[in-house]
């Protein structure tokens, strides 16, 4: 299935997704408000917190529910809002991904202070009283793309960055780690970090007109991997310029095998959905918090070498 037939099938199923354990078991309905209908990552998300469902329910014996309430674009006021409408529906437990943390925070802390607890996966509001956040270590995400970048650029070059969302907290960690890592490598000079909104349209159009306007660039730091979601988004030769980014949807993985893209750093999108879900259900269910606040995710380094392994497992995680 490619991502548009994905996000087409996906948009138009109901609302709540129903996935029942044992008939007589206690019923519990989630909240799933990612950033936007949009990124692909975020519809890999919903199929993992759906599995979630279905799998511990099972397990458990319960009736578990996934109210599904994502803007079709990057909205933080309309996260805000989906996060007061579940609490008024009567969810018994929230996951979100911020947008705008500084816009969030104040919502989530309302969710709480009505008995609604809240999770976070992918990017976190950490001034809130979110009890649990799940996702990469951004800081460390971002110097990790450098330490790749680097590496294939012979430790020389002129980097741009392109870093999505200025008001993402997640990517704004992740843009200072690769300006941390740049400075340990005195050959490597950042030309400009580029933001975007976060659609491959948007994100395709900004590295084209970087491109144009500063040819100097070898190197691109992708801390998303918003361009990658669509065919034909890198102009240049194979190779002329090197290319490192985070995730690895399938679209992404062409540009591994076209050499257009050296590395691809892959987040656990899979396990935003799912490890959210098992948080929020043992939080109100089994009545146990997490043992830290932080639950940190690896990525997997992903290249030519090892890309067609990776592929396979994507059966899973965007069934058709």
């Amino acid at each position: 299935m490619n991502r548009r037939t994905f996000l087409l099938a996906a948009a138009s199923a109901p609302l709540i997704t129903r996935l029942a354990g044992a008939e007589s078991g206690k019923s519990y309905t989630f909240g799933l408000v990612a950033k936007s209908q949009g990124n692909a990552v975020f519809q890999v998300a919903r199929v993992g917190a759906e599995a979630a469902a279905r799998e511990l329910g099972a397990q458990h014996g319960l009736q578990l529910h996934i109210d599904w309430r994502t803007p079709n674009e990057e909205d933080a006021q309309k996260q805000a809002e989906a996060i007061e409408q579940l609490v008024l529906a009567g969810a018994a437990g929230i996951a979100v991904s911020c947008s705008d943390a500084n816009k969030l925070t104040d919502a989530i802390n309302r969710a709480v202070q009505n008995g609604v607890p809240v999770a976070t996966f992918d990017s976190d509001a950490p001034a809130s009283k979110r009890f649990v956040t799940y996702g990469v270590d951004d800081g460390q995400c971002g110097e990790q793309v450098m330490v790749e970048l680097a590496r294939e650029l012979g430790d020389k070059g002129v980097v741009a960055i392109l870093a999505g969302n200025q008001n993402a907290p997640n990517l704004q960690k992740r843009v200072a780690g690769v300006k941390l890592e740049a400075k340990r490598h005195p050959g490597i000079r950042i030309k400009e970090t580029f933001y975007h909104k976060e659609t491959p349209a948007d994100a395709a159009a900004a590295v084209e007109r970087a491109l144009q306007a500063n040819p100097e660039i070898t190197g691109w730091a992708m801390i998303g991997g918003w361009p990658l979601f669509t065919e034909n988004a890198l102009k240049w030769a194979p190779g002329t310029v090197k290319c490192v980014s985070v995730d690895a949807l399938p679209m992404q993985l062409n540009y591994l095998v076209s050499g257009h893209v050296q590395v691809l750093l892959a987040q656990q999108c899979y396990q935003w959905g799912y490890r959210s879900i098992e948080h929020l259900l043992n939080k109100v269910h089994f009545k146990k918090s997490p043992t830290a606040v932080r639950d940190v995710s690896p990525l997997e380094r992903i290249t030519k070498e090892n890309v067609a392994a990776y592929a396979e497992n994507w059966k899973k995680w965007l069934p058709k």
